[in-house]
């Protein structure tokens, strides 16, 4: 079973412990955690979108990503089934960082 929203205190909370990421909450819904990484090259880029994706995939829980300009990606996270953000948008942000540095 998929984990409950979050309320957006908690969202909040565990956003301190993931400086890197801000919330969205802009329309259209559902509130959002976004990231921005700027790799040093295409290639690199493209890498850490597969590395982004094999985690996704193990979570099951598969991001938004973007690939612009030539080196830059955004990342965002919300749990669709459930319309918000949920326990599963952090776990995968914490892979992310953990790949990223």
């Amino acid at each position: 079973m998929r984990p409950p929203l979050l309320e957006r205190e908690q969202i909040e909370r565990r956003l301190a412990e993931h400086p890197l990421w801000r919330l969205e909450d802009a329309p259209p819904p559902p509130l959002r955690i976004v990231r921005d990484i700027v790799a040093p090259n295409f290639l690199a880029a493209v890498g850490l979108v597969n590395a982004i994706a094999l985690a996704a995939e193990k979570l099951d829980h598969h991001p938004d990503i973007l690939l612009y300009g030539w080196n830059k990606l955004r990342i965002t996270s919300t749990t669709h089934d459930r319309g918000g953000i949920t326990e599963l948008d952090f776990r995968l942000a914490q892979e992310i960082d953990a790949l990223v540095g």
